[in-house]
């Protein structure tokens, strides 16, 4: 799903993905997107109005679309604090060459989100592999911390499942946990590498701490659960 669109930020909050066209205007500054891989935006929005959250982690930024949607929604109502975390190196499913130009959107997306927040962001950018700042995060205390996790990062099992475990651990009690791509593989269905599937792992997580989560209902291409005791 590749759209190359270009906005307003005021238009981005009246249309986060329905009906986006590219800003006419040569003095308005404009969120620079050229994927459109999120697509958890009406659920998300009901999950935001129901469990309120305010303490955001993000694991896989990309170009920002998921953070910037974050802010957009909470940030009009009350501060927020968000967490994001990427390499910008890219995953086998990236070209390496392009990630410098991602990040470099990154940062020009969520400048401008956080600029044009009505309520204050507490903004924090991770570069690093996700177990070192995840690792980082819970040696500063954040255990039990945020309120709403959203796990899109490295897509091979093995990384989706330690991503899995240390944010249980970072996830208040009531807290959400959301994991994209749950059914994505580098292969066509039938020809699978189960190494290279978020799938498996975000399973395995879910089985072994089946008695500390509750699986909620939703699209089956994101996963979410929301942690009911540590």
């Amino acid at each position: 799903m590749t759209r190359d669109r270009s906005l307003t930020f005021a238009a981005y909050c009246r249309h986060p993905r329905r009906g986006m066209q590219p800003n006419s205007s040569r003095t308005s500054p404009t969120l620079d997107f050229t994927s459109d891989w999120f697509s958890g935006d009406e659920v998300w929005r009901s999950l935001l109005t129901r469990y309120q959250p305010r303490r955001f982690l993000e694991i896989g930024s990309y170009e920002g679309r998921a953070a910037c949607f974050l802010i957009q929604e909470r940030a009009r109502q009350r501060p927020i604090e968000l967490h994001c975390i990427d390499t910008w190196l890219g995953g086998v499913e990236h070209e390496p060459s392009a990630m410098s130009a991602v990040e470099a959107r990154f940062d020009h997306n969520i400048a401008l989100a956080v600029s044009g927040a009505v309520h204050r962001v507490d903004f924090h950018k991770h570069k690093s592999q996700s177990k070192i700042a995840l690792w980082n995060l819970l040696a500063a205390g954040k255990a039990d911390y945020f309120d709403f996790i959203y796990v899109d990062g490295s897509h091979q099992a093995p990384d989706a499942l330690s991503d899995a475990v240390m944010s249980f651990h970072l996830l208040r009690p009531g807290g959400l946990l959301i994991f994209d791509d749950y059914l994505w593989s580098m292969e066509d269905p039938g020809r699978q590498d189960f190494y290279n599937m978020p799938k498996p792992a975000i399973d395995a997580f879910v089985n072994i701490f089946q008695r500390k989560l509750q699986v909620l209902g939703a699209p089956l291409y994101q996963l979410y659960v929301r942690k009911i005791s540590s």
